[in-house]
Formats: C-alpha cells, sequence, structure tokens
C-alpha cells in the first residue's frame, strides 16, 4: 500500500513538471492584479462643469488599484474647479469610479478693480465667461459687495421678495443696498435690514399708489420717503 502511495506521489509531481510554465504562472498572476486597476471614471449630474474637465484632472488615478485609491487622491484635483459645490465617489468593481457632481449657480455679475465675475450662490467669485449661460443676471456693484451680497440675496427670496424684477446691485460700505428694478425704480434700503422691511418693500411695489414713484426710500426708521 505504501509503495502505491509512492509511485501515485512521483506520477502527480511527474505530471506537474511537464506541465508547470513561469511565464503561465506570471501572466495569471498579473491577470490577476490588473482585474482591479481603474480603467473607467463616470462623471454624472454635471451641467456647467465639463466631463473632459475632470477626466483630465484625474488621469493620475487610472491603473491604480481601486481598493487601495483614497478618497483625497479623487477630490483634491478636482475640488478647486468653477462652479463645484461638493463631490460624492462611487466605487463600481471591479474597475470603474462614480464621480456626482453638484454644482452651484450663478446668481449676479460683479464688478471688481475694473473686472467682471459670476457671483454664485455659495459667494464664489468666478471670471466672467459669456459662453456659460444665457440667462440675462443682475449687475452688484459696490466695493465689499461679495461679502454680504449672498446673504442679502438670500434674505430677499425667503421673504419673497421678486428677484426677477431687480436689475442692480448698489452696494455702500455702511452695509446698506439699494436695489435698482428692470422698470427704473429705486428702492433704498437702510443698514442691517429686517425680514419686515423686506415685506413692506414688496407690499409698496405692488401698491397702484406707488408704481409712479422713481424712489422709495425705506432708511429712516418708521418712515416712507417717496420721489
Amino acid at each position: 500500500m505504501r509503495k502505491f502511495y509512492r509511485i501515485a506521489v512521483l506520477i502527480v509531481f511527474f505530471l506537474f513538471l511537464t506541465t508547470y510554465s513561469p511565464k503561465n504562472l506570471n501572466d495569471e498572476l498579473s491577470q490577476k492584479s490588473s482585474f482591479f486597476k481603474i480603467q473607467n471614471i463616470e462623471v454624472k449630474n454635471n451641467k456647467t462643469i465639463k466631463k473632459k474637465e475632470i477626466i483630465t484632472r484625474l488621469n493620475h488615478i487610472y491603473q491604480k488599484n481601486i481598493f487601495f485609491i483614497s478618497k483625497s487622491e479623487i477630490l483634491e484635483p478636482i475640488e478647486s474647479i468653477d462652479f463645484l459645490d461638493k463631490i460624492t465617489v462611487k466605487k463600481k468593481y471591479p474597475n470603474t469610479i462614480i464621480i456626482n457632481i453638484y454644482e452651484t449657480k450663478p446668481v449676479a455679475i460683479l464688478f471688481q478693480n475694473k473686472k467682471k465675475y459670476f457671483l454664485d450662490n455659495l459667494s464664489k467669485l468666478i471670471v466672467f465667461d459669456e459662453t456659460k449661460f444665457s440667462e440675462i443676471y443682475p449687475t452688484v456693484l459696490g466695493e465689499g459687495a461679495e461679502n454680504t451680497f449672498v446673504q442679502f440675496f438670500n434674505e430677499l427670496k425667503n421673504n419673497d421678495f421678486a428677484i426677477d424684477r431687480i436689475k442692480n446691485y448698489y452696494y455702500f460700505k455702511i452695509n446698506r443696498w439699494d436695489l435698482e428694478l428692470a422698470n427704473g425704480q429705486i428702492i433704498k434700503f437702510p443698514p442691517n435690514i429686517t425680514s419686515q422691511i423686506i415685506k413692506q418693500s414688496s407690499e409698496l411695489l405692488n401698491h397702484s399708489d406707488f408704481k409712479n414713484y422713481g424712489v422709495i426710500d425705506l432708511r429712516i426708521h418708521g418712515k416712507i420717503v417717496v420721489e
């Protein structure tokens, strides 16, 4: 019995030697190791941001192991892209990275040091490019306006002011705003504007008695001055 066992082991060993190939083994190992290397990058939910810009900035992650690629290796190269709010990253095994893009939106055009910028809903200044958007945006004027504009803009929206009627925003260093409407009317707000004043301005604009006035001045507490 022991002799038969030895003969069987020798036969198996002989067959292994006749079929073993280091090259075949290396090829197999190589195939297994490349199976989880990143081959594809899918960009979703982008509108303003070009897919090509994302892909170009992520060229360095191709062929890296999808298990060991860190989130920072993906996020850091693209987080400075204009109109980018946030990104989510998902790994689709065996070799695909899926990137969901969430974009900011321009809300106005701002002039600063004789240069023209988009101002987005996160208060970011982005060099103006007329090919980016077909919409017409109101203009923001005044030194330092970008620092408080989005807060003021959101207060107007939250209190149901007709944003689409605004042509120009004028900011003054005492933290005060004037609005110029599309029909030429000017509304002068006091510093430290409140919801009550915004609602009052909306009511006045919708009142027939105030349609013929060029200026509605609300700077003096408890008074309405018109011209």
